[in-house]
């Protein structure tokens, strides 16, 4: 069932969220820096000299449709700003951009968009172009900073990979949010996605019910994740938009799937790896729990790793079931480190190995630590059986000896 007040949703994704307190709590001096006045002075004045060198400005008396959907897409975003839109200049390709100034808000067209969409499909892109300004302006201007904070790192040579993949997800994230800005401003879902499909077509004539039809076919075929750096592939979109008009009860997961995907070692972002350093923590504390496996060498290797680790007092079954859904690379590197702890006190003899024997058994990934074992420890395959056998009793009878 569609929502009755699609504006009172609009509110910035968890990712959103979740990425800029870690960037306002873990990069602190840098965050200030981008949030200074100094910077967005600097910020402001590039991006007003971009307007006059590349774009023809429309003026509200003879384009008085055209500012009228743009007021009303204001109004709908409860946006209290000054518009003024623009013609870009030598550019036949369909888009629309927001240059973001504080307290102002300059929309440039680019290609024969103007001819091209119906009225509501126009004010479907003042929509998405706005909502670009309601979440730069939301908790006072924050996400703006996260936003200019990332793509400057990002676009840095020396960047690291988590910091390109946080910029990019962000930025993808944005666009799912500007897209239910569209919503928002017009209230149908169908024109939303058909602006989206002729501005990505050049098509004259786009069927909505046809095109999330043929949306939803590639998702019965395959687990589809975008592959985009800035904005997601249209039959994404336009998906990701249905399940939130229609208050789809288990949005969050599809679409935080068709954008992150499963967690894999190659494209963890800052987020994935705050989470997987949390997971590896808590990992540990659990193995580590029975008190025999509490020796000075092995404790002193954890505290290598975390050091205030203290050992678990209770299973923890959520982080299990978290773990077991890896992507291959996050499951070796989830052998390797039990590895690291069966020969990190070489006085307990088997214990640690039948300890991480049946852990592996708890984690799915008895066969791929085994060929670990096998490979690092050169134990033979008989021997590796034998103490796989033996396991639970050992385990069992350490547990009960004071």
């Amino acid at each position: 069932m569609a929502m009755e007040n699609p504006g009172q949703n609009l509110k910035p994704l968890p990712y959103h969220v979740e990425l800029r307190d870690y960037l306002k709590s873990q990069e602190r001096d840098l965050w200030n820096w981008f949030a200074s006045a100094q910077a967005k002075a600097d910020y402001t004045e590039h991006l007003l000299l971009e307007l006059l060198k590349a774009t023809y400005r429309l003026d509200p008396a003879n384009h008085a449709d055209l500012y009228a959907a743009a007021e009303e897409a204001k109004q709908r975003l409860q946006l209290n700003i000054p518009i003024t839109i623009y013609q870009a200049q030598n550019s036949n390709q369909l888009n629309a951009t927001l240059y973001y100034i504080p307290g102002e808000g300059h929309l440039v067209f680019s290609g024969p968009v103007f001819s091209l969409l119906s009225p509501d499909e126009l004010r479907s892109v003042l929509g998405h172009e706005l909502a670009h300004y309601h979440l730069w302006q939301c908790d006072e201007g924050e996400f703006l900073i996260a936003d200019r904070m990332l793509q400057a790192i990002a676009n840095d040579p020396r960047a690291a990979g988590s910091h390109v993949q946080s910029a990019r997800w962000f930025q993808l994230y944005t666009e799912i949010f500007c897209d239910r800005g569209s919503f928002c401003v017009t209230g149908k879902l169908d024109e939303v996605v058909s602006g989206l499909v002729k501005i990505q077509t050049g098509l004259q004539h786009v069927s909505a019910t046809s095109y999330l039809k043929q949306a939803e076919e590639v998702f019965e075929k395959t687990r589809a994740k975008t592959a985009e750096m800035s904005h997601p592939e249209t039959f994404i979109r336009a998906r990701a938009l249905a399940l939130w008009a229609e208050q789809h009860p288990e949005s969050t997961g599809p679409i935080s799937a068709m954008i992150e995907g499963a967690a894999e070692l190659d494209e963890l972002d800052l987020v994935g790896q705050k989470r997987w350093t949390i997971l590896t923590r808590r990992l540990l504390a659990i193995f580590l729990r029975p008190k025999w496996f509490q020796t000075q060498a092995v404790l002193g290797h954890a505290k290598l790793f975390f050091e205030d680790f203290q050992p678990a007092q209770a299973d923890d079954a959520e982080v299990m079931a978290e773990l077991k859904s890896s992507d291959a690379k996050l499951r070796e590197y989830l052998c390797y480190l039990l590895l690291d702890f069966v020969v990190a006190d070489p006085e307990l003899e088997e214990m640690p190995l039948a300890a991480a024997l049946e852990m592996a058994k708890l984690l799915s990934l008895e066969s791929l630590f085994e060929k670990s074992v096998a490979k690092e420890l050169k134990i033979k395959a008989r021997d590796l059986k034998r103490l796989k056998e033996k396991a639970p009793e050992m385990l069992a009878k350490a547990e009960v000896q004071p």
